[in-house]
């Protein structure tokens, strides 16, 4: 896998059945550990709603994820609202769906339609984006060979996640999977430039 699909802009949608507002939230996630924080903002937005379903997916295995019906009948909001991530094949994305109860019970049937097209309606307002499968690498190096390094960085599409720039740099950056032969031989040829694959 080369590729993988996320989203990077933020998005809200609504609809509405029966006297109840479905309002979902389409946010990107780099980590579960934003989650918590990202839940908060989005309590605080709506905090009068009766429910805040979600479903997120992190990382590239397609095994960090998590589903919440909030109170629902159990599999009506989160497992929809997955349902769509998934089927999208996207990651790195949490959809929180807030509901305000409009008096009339939906059913099982009418919970899942509306919290599966809440879902769909935010994912049509923010473009899909594909971004490469990246491997990072430390590189430690003298000031001198600075642009040497940049002109490959830039020719290969690679991504700098952390630099220290003094006399001695330091940098960690995001290969392009798809082209990391090509990229590292051609870091090996620099003289003096030390490269570490970092963990993860």
């Amino acid at each position: 896998m080369d590729y993988y699909y996320t989203v990077e802009q933020r998005g809200t949608a609504e609809f509405k059945d029966r006297g109840s507002r479905f309002i979902a939230c389409l946010i990107p996630l780099a980590s579960a550990d934003d989650f918590k924080k990202e839940m908060e903002l989005v309590k605080k937005a709506f905090p009068k709603a009766t429910h805040y379903c979600f479903a997120y997916r992190i990382g590239l295995d397609g095994n960090h994820y998590r589903v919440s019906d909030a109170g629902e009948p159990s599999g009506t909001a989160g497992k929809p609202i997955f349902g769509l991530i998934e089927s999208r094949q996207l990651t790195n994305i949490l959809i929180v769906v807030v509901r305000y109860f409009g008096g009339t019970l939906l059913g099982v049937p009418g919970l899942i339609n509306a919290y599966r097209s809440a879902a769909a309606l935010v994912l049509q307002t923010v473009p899909v984006i594909q971004k490469p499968v990246e491997r990072q690498y430390r590189l430690q190096f003298d000031y001198t060979i600075m642009n040497t390094i940049m002109t490959i960085i830039k020719q290969y599409n690679c991504s700098v996640a952390e630099q220290q720039l003094q006399l001695f740099c330091t940098m960690t950056i995001g290969i392009p999977q798809n082209r990391l032969e090509e990229v590292l031989f051609k870091l090996k040829e620099i003289r003096g430039l030390e490269i570490g694959a970092e963990q993860g």
